[in-house]
């Protein structure tokens, strides 16, 4: 997929984002003052920071898919962590307000109204969220986009919110159980929590460089010492920013050959990784056969037989 490609198709996505969290916010607040439920209220603050958190989710989609320039050599892919960081703020915030507001119910005793206003305005926002889910993962499958992922992972935890305020709804007015709403309340709250913890893995490993999973590295090594000239491999490192990949290395080429041979041999080495990676932005150093430039380095990832020593 092209760079323009894949731009179009993650902003097209956050506007959707965008277009539907201002839809549910309007249904919610009309719910929340209608029925006084603090599921519902908890709801409504939440879809209140999903309009927040998408217009972030845009912005850093945006700003990631424009080309590397002079002030920005490796691209602006780490905006989409970026993004994805802020989203995490926000879904932490929302949940202690939440978490707060239900614990207060609780000890006050309150009562809710109009449930069946709340229960239809709640079926309307888990048809709305379950559209949006569908299409932000097949721009995530096509993408790779982290922001997205994040903003995915956000609206997988409104299905439960929804699905929590009509039984909250449910319990309180019909089975005659008042603290029903407020219990719902405290675990919507610890529950974004959780999914506010899980969204910022994947962003701060990208923020912190983080080397790609073994088994893809293992895969990169085999393809890059593939070639008989290659006498050996070391010293890869590998790192992600945004959708775009990067991976450097040393390669330990007989002392003999002239520089015009070394640079067809590493042309080739470039030409093997880019149809098995396509996408992957590669810098090879070459070192004379059995050359060490920092002896003892835990880092090294080679001994006679090519194979990474174990970290």
């Amino acid at each position: 997929m092209s760079t323009a490609d894949r731009a179009a198709l993650t902003t097209r996505a956050a506007l959707a984002s965008v277009a539907t969290a201002l839809f549910l916010l309007v249904l919610k607040a009309w719910a929340a003052l209608a029925t006084g439920s603090v599921a519902m209220l908890g709801s409504l603050a939440d879809t209140a920071l999903d309009v927040i958190a998408s217009l972030v989710t845009l912005f850093g989609v945006r700003i990631a898919a424009q080309p590397a320039d002079r002030e920005h050599r490796f691209g602006h892919g780490k905006a989409e962590a970026l993004a994805a960081l802020v989203q995490v703020g926000i879904i932490s915030v929302s949940a202690l307000g939440i978490f707060w507001r239900a614990v207060q119910r609780l000890i006050a005793g309150a009562e809710t109204a109009n449930a069946e206003g709340g229960i239809i305005v709640s079926v309307v926002a888990l048809a709305a969220t379950g559209l949006l889910l569908a299409y932000q993962r097949a721009v995530i499958r096509r993408t790779g986009s982290v922001a997205i992922r994040t903003d995915n992972v956000h609206y997988q935890s409104d299905l439960l919110l929804n699905v929590s305020v009509i039984a909250a709804l449910a319990l309180d007015q019909y089975a005659g159980l008042t603290g029903a709403d407020p219990l719902f309340g405290i675990a919507i709250a610890l529950w974004l929590m959780w999914g506010a913890w899980r969204a910022s893995v994947h962003a701060i490993d990208q923020l912190m460089d983080k080397e790609w999973p073994e088994e893809k590295r293992m895969r990169f090594l085999a393809v890059a010492s593939a070639r008989p000239e290659a006498k050996g491999v070391h010293d890869l490192r590998t790192r992600s920013s945004g959708a775009h990949e990067f991976a450097q290395f040393h390669i330990w080429i007989d002392p003999a050959m002239t520089v015009l041979q070394a640079h067809e041999v590493v042309d080739a080495i470039e030409t093997d990784l880019a149809r098995e990676f396509p996408g992957v932005e590669v810098l090879i150093h070459v070192d004379p056969e059995g050359q060490v430039d920092n002896p003892g380095n835990p880092l090294l990832e080679t001994d006679e037989t090519r194979e990474p020593i174990p970290e």
